[in-house]
């Protein structure tokens, strides 16, 4: 049965972003990363909102930032969020680039050596800061066996190639969804490393704090942790000042016990890191509600 045609706005919106990256090839990678940062932060935020999200945010979570930070911030974080899709769109030469130059550190990285080594699950919590995939790209380039669980694009168009690019980086990838569901817990409990995100909202989490905020927080990463005796401990890609490279950093391990505590560690790791390079984060979600 054929899928239905995609609504016109989608294909639309499909089709700019396409010509966009298709302009941007055009240009050597050291310039074409920077350029579709700045249209992301120039063209699209304002549009889509993103600025005026940002500032909410923000003002909730940290208003004793001046005007002169945050508006500094409205322009970084879309930036960063631009540079992050034309990494994933430039394909080998991305992937190339974090093999030849991506160093990874921090306090678990010997947990996760020996995790390898004795064939252990390992639960990657990471977030939607820096750029996710070069902390995927780099594990992988060890020999590392990571996976990674992802919700599909409600943009079918831009979705249809959207996977494939996040595809090429590394694999496997699990679609949410029942046979996604299924294949990743396969892929657990024979040793694999799942990257999982815990930072948006989640309406059948828990209520937990963010920044001394409370929000609802997934419980996931730690329930299956538990339940498959993985190691659990968080990961992510920062950018580095040149705008280009990145260090993978492995957070604490986090002990196995109650969930929700469990969470709140990674929470306020999370907050830590954020409060160390508050540009990398993504502020256009809807972290509090």
């Amino acid at each position: 049965m054929n899928e239905p045609t995609p609504p016109f706005i989608d294909r639309l919106a499909n089709g700019a972003f396409l010509g966009l990256m298709a302009l941007a090839r055009l240009l050597p990678y050291p310039r074409r990363i920077p350029a579709v940062g700045w249209f992301f932060s120039r063209v699209i935020a304002p549009v889509a909102g993103w600025r005026r999200r940002i500032r909410d945010n923000l003002a909730l979570a940290r208003p004793d930032l001046s005007a002169a930070e945050v508006e500094a911030l409205v322009r970084a974080v879309p930036d960063n969020a631009g540079r992050s899709l034309a990494e994933i769109y430039s394909g080998e030469e991305f992937t190339d680039r974090i093999r030849a130059s991506a160093v990874i550190e921090g306090p678990g990285l010997a947990a996760l050596e020996a995790a390898f080594d004795s064939h252990r699950p390992v639960i990657l919590a990471c977030a939607h800061f820096g750029n996710y995939d070069a902390m995927r790209a780099t594990l992988v380039a060890r020999g590392w066996p990571v996976g990674a669980l992802y919700r599909p694009m409600n943009n079918k168009a831009f979705n249809s190639h959207y996977v494939p690019a996040i595809t090429a980086i590394a694999e496997p990838l699990f679609p949410r969804g029942r046979a996604g569901l299924a294949a990743m817990l396969r892929f657990l409990k024979g040793g694999g490393w799942l990257a999982l995100g815990f930072d948006q909202y989640d309406h059948h989490g828990a209520e937990l704090s963010f920044f001394d905020l409370p929000t609802s927080t997934v419980l996931t990463p730690a329930e299956l942790a538990i339940r498959n005796d993985a190691l659990l401990l968080p990961i992510n890609g920062i950018r580095q000042p040149d705008g280009l490279s990145f260090r993978v950093h492995v957070g604490t391990p986090v002990e196995h016990g109650e969930p929700r505590a469990m969470m709140q560690a990674l929470n306020d790791d999370l907050e830590a890191l954020i409060r160390r390079h508050m540009d990398q984060w993504f502020w256009i979600h809807r972290r509090w509600k």
